[in-house]
């Protein structure tokens, strides 16, 4: 019996290994691959005590009434996807919201979403941490960056000026 236990952990061990890795790869080939997307942030306080310097991402495009996304955000699912549009700052606009991956138009594409509060749709990441004292150069921020892949899956690369360049 004891035998099988250690064989047990170890190949749950080696599972949860695997799995770890192959989440890195699809995020590092998401970072490559994907398509950078820039979403307007809304105004927000960027200081926590207790997490330091950050700013919290709040998408101008999430709100669900000021965009007419919905009649009621109740009858919006959890969780699918929003078709977002780019225009040719590379600025996304959303155009629906919809359950599953059914045929887009030639200039649409999606990116996951799911519910969070009053009336916001959650987008991908919520907040962007900087080195402590560091913050002045991001209080510039007008858009929050984004690479998206073919599956709607989002990860933030950074916030970006009014001019569209990456603030380092």
């Amino acid at each position: 019996m004891k035998k099988y236990k250690w064989l047990l952990i170890g190949g749950n061990l080696i599972l949860l290994l695997a799995y770890f890795n192959w989440s890195v790869v699809r995020k590092e080939q998401t970072l490559k691959e994907g398509e950078l997307v820039l979403f307007r942030l809304a105004p927000v306080d960027p200081r926590s005590l207790m997490q330091g310097d950050y700013m919290a991402l709040n998408y101008e495009v999430a709100d669900i009434k000021r965009n007419h996304l919905a009649d009621s955000f109740a009858l919006v699912p959890w969780r699918g996807y929003a078709v977002i549009v780019l225009d040719s700052n590379r600025v996304a606009k959303i155009v629906r919201l919809q359950s599953d991956k059914s045929e887009l138009a030639a200039n649409e594409q999606l990116i996951k979403y799911h519910k969070g509060y009053f009336d916001l749709l959650k987008l991908g990441a919520e907040s962007f941490f900087f080195e402590e004292g560091k913050g002045e150069p991001y209080t510039k921020a007008v858009y929050g960056g984004l690479r998206v892949d073919s599956d709607g899956n989002s990860i933030l690369v950074g916030v970006y000026d009014d001019r569209f360049r990456l603030i380092p």
